[in-house]
C-alpha cells in the first residue's frame, strides 16, 4: 500500500458508498450494479473493514457528518442496514452530527426507517427527478409520482422531518409546463430542502448513446436557462433560500455534509469507487466490487489512485468549490489557510470578473453575481493559475 502521512486533523466527515441498485437509470454514471446475485453481506463487512483501516491510518477525534449514498442504500434489507449502521457507529467517532441516507421513493419501509432512527439517521435525501410520470418512465426510473407522496407520508409518520428531494431539469422532451408543474408539486410537499440539477450527459450512459444516434433530443440552452431562473424565483418565493448553485433550503436546513465539500474540508470516501480528501491528498477507491473486496481480503486499503495537491492546486479548488456557495469565498478563511490574501493571488482575475459583472467583492468575501451563477463554469476557469502559462 502507498505510504500516507498520518493525519493531524481532529475532525472529518465520511461518505459511504453502496453501489447496489434494483434498477439502473438511463442517465446515471455512478458506480453501481444490479443488486440481484451480488455479495451484499460480504460487501458490508468489507466496508466496515475499510472504515477501520482508514481510521487507523488517519486517526481523528470527531466525525462531523456521515452520508450514505449510492447506488441505492435503501435497496439493502433491514437486517443489512442494521449491520451497516451498527458497525459504522462502533468504528467511527460519530456522536450526533448530520447523518444522511439516500433513498428512492417506494424503497423505504417502516422497518427500515426504524433501523435508521435507532442509529441516529436524521436526514433523508430522496431522488425524485420529476413528478411527470411519462418522463419518469422515459428516464428509466421505476417509481411514479404517487410513490413520492406515499414515501413522504411514511417519513412524516416516522417523524423524519429533515427531508430533501433531488430534481433534474432539462430532461429529454421536458416542456416548460411540465417543469413548472414539477416545481409546484415539489414545493407543495413543504420540505425544508431541495436540490435541482440540470441533466448532464455522461459517457457510458444510455442517454449519451441515444443523443449521439439522434434518437433523443434535449431542451434548448435558452429553455434550460429559463428553467434555472424560474427555479430560483419559485424557491425564494417559497422561503427556500439558494445557498449553493443547485441547492435551496429553509434557514438552518442547509446540507452540512455538502458544505464540507464546498468548504474544501476533510472527508473519508469509503466503499467501491468512493473518493475522499484528507489533508492535501485526494484519492479514489477501486470501482469493480470484486477488485474492491480483494484488496480488503488482503488487508489493504482499496485505493486505485491518489494525488497530493500542490498549494497552487489547493488554492484553485478553494475558489472553484467556494464560489459554488452563494456566500462565496471568505477572505479571512482563505488567508488563514494559505497565508496570503486572495487579492495577492488573484488581483487581476478578480478585476476582470468584476468588470464583466460576474463576481462581487465585499469587505469579507468574493461571490458570484446573478449573471455569474448562470456562467459558473466560465468563472471557475478563470481561477486556474496556470491557465495562461
Amino acid at each position: 500500500m502507498t505510504n500516507v502521512h498520518k493525519s493531524s486533523n481532529t475532525k472529518a466527515s465520511a461518505y459511504i458508498h453502496i453501489p447496489f441498485c434494483e434498477h439502473i437509470c438511463y442517465y446515471c454514471d455512478f458506480n453501481k450494479v444490479f443488486l440481484e446475485g451480488q455479495p451484499v453481506d460480504e460487501y458490508i463487512e468489507a466496508l466496515l473493514k475499510e472504515a477501520r483501516l482508514s481510521l487507523s491510518e488517519h486517526p481523528i477525534e470527531k466525525m462531523e457528518t456521515l452520508y450514505i449514498g449510492g447506488g441505492t442504500p435503501t435497496s439493502l434489507n433491514a437486517a443489512q442496514l442494521d449491520r451497516l449502521f451498527g458497525g459504522l457507529r462502533e468504528i467511527l467517532p460519530y456522536e450526533n452530527g448530520e447523518f444522511t441516507v439516500e433513498a428512492n421513493p417506494g424503497d423505504l419501509s417502516a422497518e427500515k426507517l426504524d433501523v435508521m432512527r435507532n442509529y441516529g439517521v436524521n436526514r433523508i435525501s430522496m431522488g425524485v427527478q420529476t413528478f411527470d410520470d411519462r418522463l419518469l418512465k422515459k428516464i428509466g426510473r421505476k417509481h411514479n409520482a404517487q410513490d413520492v407522496h406515499d414515501t413522504i407520508q411514511l417519513l412524516e409518520k416516522k417523524d423524519f422531518r429533515n427531508v430533501t428531494i433531488d430534481l433534474i431539469y432539462a430532461l429529454p422532451g421536458q416542456s416548460l409546463e411540465s417543469f413548472r408543474d414539477t416545481v409546484e408539486r415539489a414545493l407543495a410537499l413543504d420540505l425544508p430542502h431541495y436540490a435541482l440539477y440540470s441533466l448532464i450527459l455522461e459517457n457510458q450512459t444510455m442517454f449519451m448513446n441515444w443523443v449521439r444516434r439522434g434518437k433523443m433530443h434535449l431542451p434548448e440552452q435558452e429553455v434550460e436557462a429559463q428553467m434555472y431562473a424560474e427555479t430560483i424565483e419559485a424557491m425564494e418565493k417559497a422561503g427556500r433560500m439558494q445557498y449553493e448553485i443547485s441547492n435551496f433550503a429553509k434557514p438552518g436546513f442547509e446540507s452540512k455534509h455538502n458544505l464540507v465539500y464546498w468548504n474544501n474540508q476533510n472527508y473519508f470516501g469509503i466503499g467501491a469507487g468512493a473518493s475522499g480528501y484528507l489533508e492535501n491528498r485526494r484519492y479514489k477507491n477501486r470501482g469493480p466490487i470484486q477488485h474492491y473486496l480483494k484488496s480488503l481480503n488482503d488487508d489493504r486499503l482499496p485505493i486505485l489512485e491518489e494525488e497530493y495537491l500542490s498549494e497552487r492546486e489547493q488554492i484553485e479548488e478553494e475558489m472553484f468549490l467556494g464560489l459554488r456557495k452563494i456566500l462565496g469565498v471568505e477572505k479571512a478563511v482563505f488567508e488563514a489557510r494559505f497565508k496570503q490574501s486572495i487579492m495577492d493571488v488573484y488581483g487581476d482575475v478578480l478585476e476582470k470578473l468584476k468588470q464583466q459583472k460576474l463576481i462581487i467583492e465585499t469587505d469579507t468575501s468574493i461571490h458570484l453575481t446573478k449573471a455569474g451563477l448562470f456562467r459558473g463554469n466560465d468563472v471557475f476557469e478563470e481561477f486556474l493559475l496556470n491557465k495562461n502559462d
